[in-house]
C-alpha cells in the first residue's frame, strides 16, 4: 500500500535530487513509483506531432521510487501512519504526535 497521494508535497530523501521538495503529479501503485514536479528531469527526443510541430528536445520529469520520498507536513519531512477516527481510516503524521493529514 502507498501512503504518498497525488497533490502531496514531498521531499526526496535519496538520490541525484536529494534535498529537493515537489508536487506528486502521478503515483502508479503497480510500479512503486511517484512523478514529482519538478524531480528527476530528463531529456527526450521527440517526432513532430500534431500536439508539437517542431519535435526536438523536450525535458520532463522521470518517476522515482516512492520509498526515496518522504512526505512534507508544516515543513518538515515524516512519516505517515494510519489511524481511525470516527469510524474512517486517515493518514497521520509520525512527527506530529499523530497529527491527521486528511
Amino acid at each position: 500500500m502507498m501512503k504518498i497521494k497525488r497533490d502531496d508535497l514531498v521531499k526526496v530523501i535519496a538520490g541525484k535530487d536529494k534535498g529537493k521538495e515537489g508536487k506528486v503529479i502521478v503515483v502508479n501503485h503497480k510500479k512503486g513509483t511517484v512523478l514529482v514536479e519538478g524531480v528527476n528531469m530528463v531529456t527526450k527526443h521527440t517526432k513532430p506531432s500534431a500536439q508539437n510541430q517542431a519535435g526536438g528536445i523536450v525535458t520532463q520529469e522521470a518517476p522515482i521510487d516512492a520509498s526515496n520520498v518522504m512526505y512534507v507536513y508544516k515543513g518538515k519531512a515524516t512519516r505517515i501512519g494510519f489511524a481511525e477516527k470516527d469510524g474512517k481510516k486517515v493518514r497521520v503524521a509520525k512527527q506530529c504526535n499523530g497529527e491527521v493529514i486528511d
